[in-house]
């Protein structure tokens, strides 16, 4: 199960309409409906602000609208573009400003799912998409002769949104993976001969 990592967009114009997809990292039902009423308040003079999400380490909450199109021709298609990625934790609104051709409940279907499988494709392009996994917040300060040494090793786990800030010592937070933070833990004491240890390490 994958899970996106910042937005991507992709617009195109059918038959005078236009369509612009936006992906957007969500993890929660209450997120899901900010983004779409923040949507729904940037474009207030498009036709429909179309959405679907899926939401849960086993992509169960789900959830679309067709925001005043035919029933069955928007949200759900772009509903089944997104669990046919096989990912999770992710929103995609489809925005269309109409252009004066009806497109019949065919052509809406293959326009919205399209932007949505294009917008997919672009996002896996530029690698945006990463495996969902169980992630720890970690933090620890060191001196900076014993970081250099630290930072040597950060390079066998897996860390995420690591933050330096150099002051008298050098302080560190990110995220890692779940599974790797007692053994990081241990690391880290190893290196440091006891100095640094994680929040809620015991002393040894």
């Amino acid at each position: 199960m994958d899970c996106l990592k910042s937005p991507c967009e992709f617009e195109e114009t059918i038959k005078g309409s236009r369509f612009l997809t936006e992906l957007f990292v969500c993890d929660s039902q209450s997120m899901a409906r900010d983004l779409v009423k923040s949507q729904k308040t940037k474009y207030a003079d498009a036709t429909h602000v179309v959405h679907a999400f899926v939401i849960g380490s086993g992509a169960e909450v789900l959830g679309m609208s067709d925001d005043g199109e035919p029933s069955g021709t928007a949200g759900r298609p772009c509903l089944d573009v997104l669990k046919g990625r096989g990912c999770t934790n992710t929103l995609v609104t489809v925005t269309r400003w109409f252009g004066g051709t009806l497109l019949g409940t065919g052509g809406l279907v293959k326009a919205y799912s399209g932007g949505v499988k294009q917008v997919i494709q672009k996002a896996d392009s530029l690698s945006l998409f990463e495996e969902l996994v169980e992630k720890t917040d970690f933090s620890f300060a060191a001196d900076y002769s014993l970081y250099k040494l630290i930072k040597l090793n950060l390079e066998q786990f897996n860390l995420y949104d690591v933050k330096e800030e150099f002051a008298e010592s050098v302080q560190v937070s990110g995220k890692i993976r779940a599974d790797q933070y007692e053994t990081f833990a241990a690391k880290l004491l190893d290196l440091s001969n006891g100095k640094v240890r994680l929040p809620g390490q015991a002393r040894q």
